[in-house]
């Protein structure tokens, strides 16, 4: 029920307020200044999707001034032959070699591809006045580093949206991820925004300026991104709004039949779902727990519960979940047994009856809103399906917060840093891509020699 309410007060606080957001994130003009982009992007065993996603990014982005710099590790020859042959075909692509063999974290990743930048800017003369994280599966829209050029003039971090791209109804485990991130882009990051939180990078689509990215270096040891979490992106939204840096999360915006968001596949397995899940609740909730506790004002802690409460509510959720199947059954069996205990619960149990109607009317409304949120987003018969990718959420959910305090005790038990959970990635297919980029805007050649 305390749940229940606080989502209740987000949504309310998102329709009332949700607006002013129309107002205050107009689109950019037709001619911009365009700042000096480095864009990082970390590699593990990524050999089979890097190709695609760089070929189709430098083919659409609407975007002259940025470079593109790939992460790969000594112990991974088949992605650094594929970043190597992109390096050799794009004059704006070059390869930041880590030090040592991989998986480490993420965070590591990027932040020897960050000392590559600096050493490129010391060989050329060209400096970054911005850098943009991306992943190896991400397709970026062609708008997108103009909208993050544009905003960073009134901010130091600027989040695009990331939205899953669409697949079948009947993919049920990828389904989770766009109820998710539907309702959680459309609804919970704006009204986070509007209340005064701290915004957290969703790792990909986030867009620093360079004096941001120098700040960060310059209070951790000359670490922009923290090697020890695992979800280094959680950690810096923290840190920069800890430090004063102004942040945004740019609104769901449509041009023409696009939407300007970061699009990718997540996982469409069960087992690659709960990987991935509990790397981010490892992240999200144990290790910043274990590293800021509950600091900050009523604020910060209202963020820390909202972003924490899911590695006990999940499980009660799923356990609910399980209960309502076995009463659903006993229901069925048992009609008029079921009737007669219904007229005992509401007559000689009132404050029972009235709770099990609270719980009902906020589990509507939950339901409701992220339905809504789905409609939005991928139209309203994909929506139809999110009462029965609810439970399917609960479950992962569930699984991958055993798991991940199963990994978290015994890394801090052993004293073993916990590692880069690696999930495998696959890249959207030509017609699916033809869809995103209705009108595509080739930019680059396909070769240095013709650039």
């Amino acid at each position: 029920m305390i749940s229940g309410a606080d989502d209740l007060f987000i949504f309310l606080a998102w329709a009332i307020y949700g607006r002013r957001l129309e107002k205050a994130f107009p689109k950019p003009p037709g001619q911009i200044q365009e700042k000096r982009i480095a864009i990082l992007t970390p590699l593990w065993h990524e050999a089979g999707v890097v190709r695609r996603m760089v070929e189709h990014n430098l083919s659409t982005l609407r975007y002259h001034h940025f470079e593109l710099f790939l992460g790969v590790y000594p112990n991974d020859p088949e992605t650094i032959a594929e970043a190597r042959h992109l390096e050799e075909a794009y004059s704006h692509v070059h390869v930041a070699l880590c030090p040592h063999n991989g998986p480490t974290s993420k965070a590591d990743c990027l932040n020897w591809i960050f000392q590559r930048l600096l050493l490129f800017e010391e060989s050329t003369g060209w400096k970054a006045e911005a850098v943009v994280t991306h992943d190896a599966e991400d397709v970026m829209h062609a708008e997108e580093l103009r909208w993050i050029s544009h905003y960073l003039d009134r901010f130091d971090m600027v989040q695009i949206p990331v939205l899953p791209l669409r697949t079948s109804g009947w993919d049920v485990v990828h389904g989770v991820y766009c109820d998710e991130f539907a309702e959680y882009q459309t609804k919970d990051i704006p009204t986070r925004m509007l209340l005064g939180g701290f915004i957290p990078s969703n790792g990909v689509g986030t867009g620093y300026r360079r004096e941001a990215i120098e700040k960060l270096a310059e209070v951790d040891g000359n670490r922009v991104f923290s090697p020890e979490c695992l979800t280094e992106d959680y950690e810096n939204g923290y840190r920069l709004h800890r430090l004063g840096f102004r942040q945004a999360f740019i609104p769901l915006a449509r041009l023409g039949a696009t939407i300007v968001a970061t699009r990718e596949y997540f996982p469409r397995r069960l087992r690659a779902a709960i990987r991935q899940r509990t790397r981010w609740i490892t992240g999200i909730v144990l290790q910043s727990w274990q590293r800021h506790g509950w600091s900050g004002g009523w604020g910060d802690r209202y963020w820390w519960w909202r972003d924490r409460k899911g590695i006990v509510g999940n499980p009660m959720s799923h356990c609910a979940n399980l209960l309502s199947i076995a009463l659903a059954f006993y229901l069925t069996a048992n009609p008029g047994d079921a009737a007669m205990r219904l007229r005992e619960m509401l007559f000689t149990h009132p404050a029972a009856a009235a709770v099990t109607g609270m719980l009902l009317f906020l589990q509507a409304v939950s339901l409701g809103m992220r339905m809504a949120a789905v409609g939005h987003v991928y139209g309203w018969k994909f929506a139809l399906g999110v009462p029965v990718r609810v439970p399917v959420a609960n479950a992962i959910n569930t699984l991958a917060a055993v798991r991940a305090a199963v990994r978290f005790f015994a890394a801090c038990r052993s004293g073993q840093p916990l590692v880069w959970l690696k999930t495998e990635h696959s890249y959207p297919s030509r017609a699916a891509l033809s869809e995103l980029q209705p009108e595509p805007c080739v930019r680059w050649a396909a070769s240095a020699d013709a650039t």
